[in-house]
Formats: C-alpha cells, sequence, structure tokens
C-alpha cells in the first residue's frame, strides 16, 4: 500500500475518484488535504455515574448536540466531538488516515486520539476526537484548517457500510 502525494490526489479528484465537498484545492499539501473544523460538537453531560464500555456502547446517551457560532471554548482536560465540513468521498481502492496538525499539538490540542484509520468507499464527514491537554482553555473556531487526511492506496477493493456510514453529526 503507498500513501498518495499532492499530484496523485489531484488526479484521483479529477477523474471523480475521490471527492472532497467542499473542495479548497490550496488545502491539498505534499501528501494530505487539510480539513476544516465544522460548527457542530457533542459535549459529554456532566454527570459522575459509571458507564459500561461494551458493544452496546453508545455515544449519544453520554453526549449532548450543540452547534456553535462563532467559537468553541474547550477547557483543560476536556474531551470534545467534532466534526469536518467536508465531506469524503473514497472509491473501494482507497483508504486514509485522519491526522491531527503539529501547529495545533505544540499548543496541547489533540484533535484526533484513536480510531483514525478511514475504510474504503466511505462518503461521510469525519468525527473529530479533541481534548485538551494544555493548562488553559482554548477556544476553537469553525473553518479552522484542523485536521489533514492522508490518502492510502489497497491492495484489492472494498466498501464500508458500517454503524457510521453516513454521518453528518458529530
Amino acid at each position: 500500500m503507498s500513501i498518495l502525494t499532492r499530484d496523485e490526489i489531484l488526479k484521483e479528484i479529477d477523474a471523480g475518484r475521490i471527492s472532497i465537498d467542499p473542495f479548497h484545492r490550496d488545502a491539498v499539501g505534499p501528501a494530505s488535504v487539510d480539513l476544516r473544523l465544522d460548527n457542530k460538537f457533542r459535549v459529554f453531560k456532566k454527570n459522575h455515574d459509571t458507564y459500561d464500555v461494551t458493544e452496546a456502547a453508545n455515544y449519544e446517551e453520554v453526549t449532548e448536540y450543540l452547534e456553535v457560532e462563532d467559537r468553541f471554548l474547550l477547557l483543560p482536560g476536556e474531551s470534545v466531538l467534532g466534526i469536518t465540513k467536508e465531506r469524503i468521498t473514497l472509491p473501494p481502492d482507497i483508504c486514509g488516515w485522519l491526522e491531527g496538525r503539529s501547529r495545533f499539538a505544540r499548543i496541547g490540542l489533540t484533535v484526533h486520539v484513536t480510531a483514525g484509520f478511514m475504510q474504503p468507499g466511505i462518503s461521510n464527514q469525519q468525527v473529530l476526537e479533541i481534548n485538551n491537554v494544555a493548562p488553559l482553555a482554548l477556544y476553537l473556531y469553525p473553518g479552522t484548517f484542523i485536521c489533514q487526511f492522508i490518502f492510502q492506496k489497497c491492495i484489492g477493493e472494498a466498501q464500508y457500510n458500517g454503524r457510521f456510514v453516513n454521518q453528518f453529526k458529530p
């Protein structure tokens, strides 16, 4: 499996095999595409109960959905689910990885903690598992190029049809 470089990413987009909506050509880097933060978040409910981590676990039971107008305050030690503005559609022979950007990691913001692998054939917005590990509060602004998507060629073809196949909210 190989990582797609800028020229290969643009060829796949121009051929209609990869779709990014909305697409900004200047967001394509040497081997990734930067994605923007949307204004939709899921925040954890403030309670002191325990929650069973099993196959039946449902994030909606422990979080609340909200949309912000201009910015979101993330306190030290706080976690939140965000989502990208861009919807990514991949063909069955390309998968990818969602990663944070070092400029934000250097100020204590982790943008995508786990589950960074994106299956071939996805067509959705990407949920971000955002954490503030800094000792100060951070404002998050919708529209910020907050993470990057790295494309990788698969050997063979597959199609994702899992639980989050059509996600458009975190």
